[in-house]
């Protein structure tokens, strides 16, 4: 076992790791915070819906879309001045989270959309009725709703964004993703490129079995 994973640093792999985690855990805080006011915005603004803002829907769709179809590796490198300007640096992991959450939040703005779109309309028209106020039918009623398809959305972008991370590992990031380009894909160090890529889809796997069960969850009536 010690000649096959000869070039495999436990060190380097727990360092790698938490790493991931910090960019996961930060990038998905604020991608959620901005994502879900987003998300509520576009549904409310939306054709048929109790703001329809026709102007103002068809901004926000053209902004989220433009972002959405911009490659992230390739946002990454865009983003890198109005990085350094925010955090003081465009590596490591704090370098790392502004554009994951540029990148991630439309993505997740239109799954929480979508999610609200699935809503049944008797009960906001039954919310309506009852004299409550637009944000009391967004809070209590729209929300609560569309919490298994919200948590749902939050899974997948978690997941999207691990993705993400590796990825940043390009322009040094670090995080998993960093140590399988500079050891396993640079240095030919097959070994440690299996160790990450084992470690990454341990991850997915994690997030996506939490997800589930959280979605069952709150779906029970």
């Amino acid at each position: 076992m010690g000649e096959l994973l000869a070039n495999v640093d436990p060190v380097e792999i727990w360092q790698a790791t938490l790493d991931t985690l910090l960019m996961l855990g930060g990038s998905l805080l604020f991608t959620v915070l901005f994502g879900l006011p987003l998300g509520v915005l576009l549904f409310l603004t939306g054709p048929r819906q109790m703001f329809e803002r026709r102007g103002l829907y068809g901004l926000l769709s053209v902004l989220v879309n433009a972002l959405r179809s911009l490659p992230f590796i390739i946002l990454l490198i865009v983003m890198i001045p109005f990085t350094v300007l925010i955090t003081g640096t465009s590596l490591g992991v704090a370098g790392a989270i502004p554009p994951l959450v540029a990148g991630a939040t439309p993505f997740f703005a239109r799954l929480v959309e979508t999610a609200l779109r699935e809503v049944d309309r008797g009960i906001i028209e039954a919310s309506q009725a009852m004299g409550a106020t637009p944000r009391q039918i967004v809070i209590d009623a729209l929300l609560p709703e569309a919490r298994p398809g919200i948590i749902a959305a939050i899974t997948i972008t978690a997941i999207t964004l691990v993705s993400y991370t590796a990825m940043a590992g390009v322009v040094g990031a670090g995080g998993l993703g960093d140590l399988a380009i500079r050891f396993g894909y640079q240095r030919f160090q097959t070994d440690v490129m299996v160790v990450t890529v084992i470690l990454l889809l341990v991850l997915v796997q994690i997030l996506q079995s939490i997800g589930d069960r959280l979605v069952v969850h709150f779906s029970r009536k």
